[in-house]
């Protein structure tokens, strides 16, 4: 403490707020430097919670219903820290649990260094959400990946050094690896390796309910895994028949044979094949109900968009679904189509997609080909974006590649900023100035809402056909047909030989109501 020339306490300068943002920057600054040291940690820029999976404490509003799907997913879920280890295992079998502790790996070779942070801490989340335990993470700056190794040769001994020193289990690299690159990498570490289209995959099949998606993942799987196989030892010797050890084998050992890897992928073809059919099978029962609502003229609306921006929570909003809503990358895969109607009667359906994601894996595009169609079939796309994300037209653009590679980017669309209650109010002036059709919203507090159905009562198709018609007393179930979401009746007077109406109906209707109809 310091004194004055009297002896008294001297009064201490006040600091600026630049001061002291300036202290707490350098404290902060010290302790991860102090964490990087030690080899404890995550790596700068994957610390605390991802980026990708939200920092609210509220997971569900009032509108996403009793969420029994969410805590039937929970109910076998590891929890770290918490293992089956035994201290006497004279008895019984010696069995360790535990999540696997894994370290991040990509490669910096485009775009801009907070690009690649964002890359990787979204791959921190999706290895959370695939049940794991994020340790640390390291990022090479290079022109093109290793054709080796993916990383190079220096960066992998680094990688190396890493895992031995946080006992992690797995490696996950930010990119799709050919299998040399994998079998490479996984020399030099002494790990397993897995990228991030098998972490995409695993999601999805730890997610997967109905049959159809279920179908539909292993298929993407296999395709993945087929150029992937690897043999050695007993995997590459050959198919023989007859007499097996004989000089001469006998009849069928003759020639080349067929190896056991060989084997193995004529078996994953054929069950390729087999599920190919099964997906075939399933979508008459889609199309035929995609046929009705056409048939009658429904108005759809699809609701697309990167993984946990809001989509299902945006449902339960609007239609009370009451889908499962999760703070985590994939939370829902199948299709939920529920029943709207606008303010003014008219009725059409919300139908909630599975979520998209930078480079998603081709396998999953083709395979989930029937469910995106959903998505290309509608007369109305809201895009949800989350407005809190670091990086939301990286976002945007991800999506409507995917909506490209499906035949949907002619749709009209509505750009639905979600999480508005915490997102950057900078942030979200600017995407409001760069998408002109746009509306700004919170599913979690109801903000915007109203503002967003309106979007909708003006975006979906309207009928078209006004007519004039005078309905007798005895003929009600006309009126009553007029009724329905699909008509919007303009007027309506009660006269003495029947009812006189001015409505709007679809071309197909209008066909229905010709006798009716009041000519001059």
């Amino acid at each position: 403490m310091t004194t004055n020339s009297k002896g008294q306490p001297a009064q201490e300068p006040e600091m600026s707020q630049e001061e002291i943002q300036a202290v707490i920057d350098r404290i902060l600054s010290k302790d991860q430097a102090a964490r990087t040291k030690t080899g404890s940690g995550p790596a700068p820029g994957i610390g605390g919670r991802a980026q990708a999976i939200s920092a609210l404490d509220a997971e569900h509003s009032e509108f996403d219903g009793d969420q029994q799907d969410l805590e039937e997913r929970r109910a076998l879920r590891r929890v770290a820290g918490l293992s089956t280890e035994l201290e006497d295992v004279t008895e019984v079998e010696y069995r360790q649990l535990r999540l696997e502790r894994v370290v991040l790996a990509g490669v910096w070779s485009e775009g801009t260094a907070e690009d690649a942070d964002n890359s990787l801490r979204e791959l921190a989340a999706l290895a959370e959400t695939a049940g794991s335990e994020v340790l640390d993470g390291v990022v090479q700056r290079r022109l093109k990946p290793d054709p080796g190794t993916f990383l190079g040769s220096g960066k992998a001994q680094e990688l190396r050094d890493i895992v031995t020193a946080t006992g992690a289990d797995t490696v996950i690299v930010d990119s799709e690896l050919a299998p040399s690159q994998r079998r490479g990498l996984e020399d030099i570490v002494k790990v397993k390796v897995i990228d991030r289209t098998a972490l995409i995959l695993d999601i999805f099949a730890q997610h997967a309910k109905s049959r159809e998606g279920k179908a539909q993942v292993e298929l993407a799987q296999l395709e993945y895994l087929l150029p992937r196989l690897r043999g050695w030892g007993e995997s590459m010797s050959r198919q023989a028949g007859g007499r097996v050890g004989v000089a001469g084998g006998g009849i069928g050992s003759r020639g080349p044979g067929e190896t056991k890897i060989e084997l193995d992928r004529r078996r994953i073809r054929t069950r390729m094949a087999k599920l190919r059919r099964e997906i075939k099978a399933m979508q008459p029962a889609r199309e035929t109900k995609r046929a009705n609502r056409k048939r009658n003229a429904v108005p759809s609306v699809a609701i697309v968009g990167y993984t946990n921006a809001g989509k299902s929570s945006l449902l339960n909003r609007l239609t009370n679904a009451g889908v499962l809503v999760e703070n985590a990358l994939f939370a829902t895969l199948d299709p939920t189509v529920r029943h709207a109607t606008t303010a003014d009667g008219l009725g059409y359906t919300l139908t909630d997609t599975v979520g998209f994601v930078r480079s998603l894996p081709t396998q999953l595009v083709e395979a989930f080909r029937s469910t995106l169609e959903e998505a290309a079939d509608a007369d109305l796309i809201l895009h949800v974006v989350d407005a809190s994300h670091p990086d939301p037209e990286g976002q945007i653009a991800a999506v409507r590649q995917v909506l490209a590679e499906v035949d949907a980017r002619k749709i009209p669309e509505i750009i639905v900023l979600n999480k508005a209650d915490v997102a950057d109010p900078f942030t979200v002036e600017r995407l409001r100035l760069r998408e002109k059709h746009h509306v700004v919203v919170s599913a979690r507090t109801g903000q915007g809402i109203e503002q967003l159905l309106a979007a909708i009562s003006d975006g979906i198709p309207r009928p078209r056909v006004r007519l004039d018609l005078l309905v007798p007393y005895n003929r009600g179930d006309v009126v009553s047909r007029l009724h329905e979401p699909d008509a919007e009746i303009l007027s309506m007077e009660h006269l003495e030989n029947g009812t006189r109406l001015a409505v709007m109906v679809r071309e197909g209707l209008a066909a229905e109501l010709e006798p009716f109809i009041v000519h001059g």
